[in-house]
């Protein structure tokens, strides 16, 4: 067993995620907690957690893509990813494991390479093309069952992050990471 900042994964799992050269994230339920806030006049509201914020953009800044492949379409994500340097977003898309296939296709990236993190039952069609299946904890059964990962921490709680500093230790440059957050 390897013992990470938030608990201990197995050597083998470990050492895959040394490998890891794309992150592929959901958003609703991994980003953020999961609920939308719908106002009067139609504007939709969702909280974000600084500290995953700072996860992807210290991913990024090693060499790291990260990506998100979500079923709903929204400003909000747009603006956010954007604001965290993620190069791939892509919306509106309700067979993931297609949107994820074509991307590695597109970034020359074979399956174990690649992580895939999510909450629930949309998110398990990327499963089949990656190497490490993460689940958040508070994903649904179904996707924890699948999962070879299950975070301690909930999305939009730090479940990005925890994952992020996970990489990046697999890849020995956790200590190296330095910034302003996000």
């Amino acid at each position: 067993m390897t013992t990470t900042l938030y608990t201990e994964i197995n050597d083998s799992l470990f050492a895959k995620l040394a490998k890891i050269k794309l992150l592929v994230c959901d958003v609703d339920g991994v980003f953020s907690d999961g609920r939308i806030y719908l106002g009067n006049d139609g504007e939709e509201l969702k909280a974000f957690h600084t500290r995953d914020g700072y996860g992807v953009k210290a991913l990024v800044s090693n060499g790291v893509n990260v990506a998100v492949i979500t079923g709903r379409r929204s400003a909000i994500v747009e603006n956010r990813m954007k604001a965290l340097n993620v190069a791939h977003i892509i919306q509106g898309e309700e067979n993931k494991a297609d949107a994820l296939s074509d991307l590695m296709k597109h970034l020359e990236l074979n399956t174990d390479e690649v992580a895939a993190v999510g909450d629930d039952m949309p998110d398990t069609g990327m499963y089949k093309h990656v190497a490490v299946k993460i689940a958040v904890a508070d994903a649904h059964p179904y996707v924890a069952k699948q999962a070879n990962w299950i975070t301690t921490l909930p999305g939009g709680f730090g479940a990005v992050r925890e994952i992020s500093d996970t990489i990046l230790q697999a890849k020995g440059v956790a200590n190296e990471i330095f910034g302003a957050s996000v």
